[in-house]
């Protein structure tokens, strides 16, 4: 998104599928048709469906038109995903801010996992969510790492060692260290790295 934002710059290199994705001749658009993005608070479109937020990516989408059959097909495949299609198959017409803030926030993951993204970044999804709610996205995301990669970024340690293979730590906008999640927690290299997660600050 650093495009849209007046003087943002970018250091670095960002790989996907091998290419830098700030490199030149990269349309950042065609780009974020790959990428699925759930936000920290649930953001479902006020003025659509259950159905239709689900569907919303699907129309943006380039190559062939979906008819109705294929798109239903598919909003029950992202629901099913996120553990959602039980709880809202009988009211897909309904609002989508009729549910609750979990279903919301679910709700917004089958909306990026409709298109069918290599890559989904989460930011801090389960935030505002109660307990209940933050288990049953944990327990999506562990699924998901088989089929995709998921980029999480939470502040809460116990949740990136239940739900990360890799751990990345950053300070200040610094990546400190990265490490197999399990080596981070236990032997990490770098002492701002034992620091923050034994608790002595952060």
């Amino acid at each position: 998104m650093h495009e849209t934002v007046p003087l943002a710059r970018v250091e670095g290199t960002v790989l996907f599928h091998g290419r830098n994705i700030y490199g030149a001749g990269v349309d950042p658009i065609a780009l974020r048709r790959h990428v699925g993005m759930v936000f920290q608070r649930p953001t479902p479109f006020p003025t659509m469906s259950i159905r239709d937020n689900v569907a919303a990516g699907l129309r943006v989408q380039l190559g062939e038109r979906l008819d109705r059959r294929q798109v239903d097909e598919i909003v029950e495949r992202a629901l099913r995903q996120a553990a959602l299609w039980e709880e809202v198959k009988d009211r897909l017409k309904s609002s989508a801010t009729g549910i609750s803030g979990g279903q919301q926030q679910r709700l917004c993951i089958a909306r990026a996992l409709a298109t069918a993204p290599h890559v989904l970044l989460l930011d801090e999804p389960t935030a505002s969510l109660d307990p209940l709610s933050t288990q049953k996205v944990e327990e999506l995301v562990y699924e998901l790492r088989s089929s995709m990669t998921v980029i999480i970024v939470t502040h809460n340690m116990q949740q990136a060692a239940r739900v990360s293979d890799r751990t990345v730590f950053m300070l200040s906008g610094e990546m400190i260290e990265t490490a197999p999640t399990r080596a981070l927690f236990t032997t990490p290299s770098d002492a701002r790295t034992e620091a923050y997660v034994t608790g002595r600050f952060g």
